[in-house]
């Protein structure tokens, strides 16, 4: 945790967000990430999902099975979606998100829209094509080298 914690603080120096997060494998760090988003122009590029990739890579996997996630703070819905997907056996954090809204990073909105019904969230979404999307699904049953996940 100390060290996801010092990756936060170290990211400010270098441009980034203060956020920090760290992948151990029994007492090993696999990988590390730090808030991104501003450095690389990426929304998506949080500490835990720069940490999930990197780890995902090192060990040639895309799940952390076995893994420990440390985080300088509690992880916004898209990282913890992220590490839903990853399947690490825990995840650990220091900061809470009320700590995060207190200094500006306020998920909350996103934690409001996502219970709502599609029609009355904020961002304008619509289906398109559904019936042509739903090709992809059923080749993707047909599939025979395909790795389910």
């Amino acid at each position: 945790m100390r060290r996801a914690i010092e990756l936060a603080r170290s990211s400010i120096l270098s441009g980034g967000g203060p956020f920090g997060a760290v992948v151990a494998r029994d007492g090993v760090v696999v990988a590390e990430g730090q808030n991104r988003v501003t450095v690389w122009n990426d929304p998506t590029a949080h500490a835990e999902v720069v940490a999930i990739r990197a780890a995902c890579k090192a060990l040639g996997s895309f799940q952390l099975e076995d893994c420990t996630i440390y985080s300088s703070c509690e992880p916004c819905p898209m990282c913890l979606g992220a590490l839903y997907w990853a399947r690490p056996a825990r995840l650990v954090f220091a900061c809470t998100r009320v700590d995060a809204a207190q200094v500006g990073f306020d998920d909350e909105l996103i934690y409001l829209e996502l219970p709502l019904p599609v029609a009355q969230r904020r961002l304008p979404t619509t289906t398109l094509l559904r019936e042509e999307g739903l090709a992809a699904f059923e080749d993707w049953t047909r599939a025979s080298g395909r790795r389910d996940y």
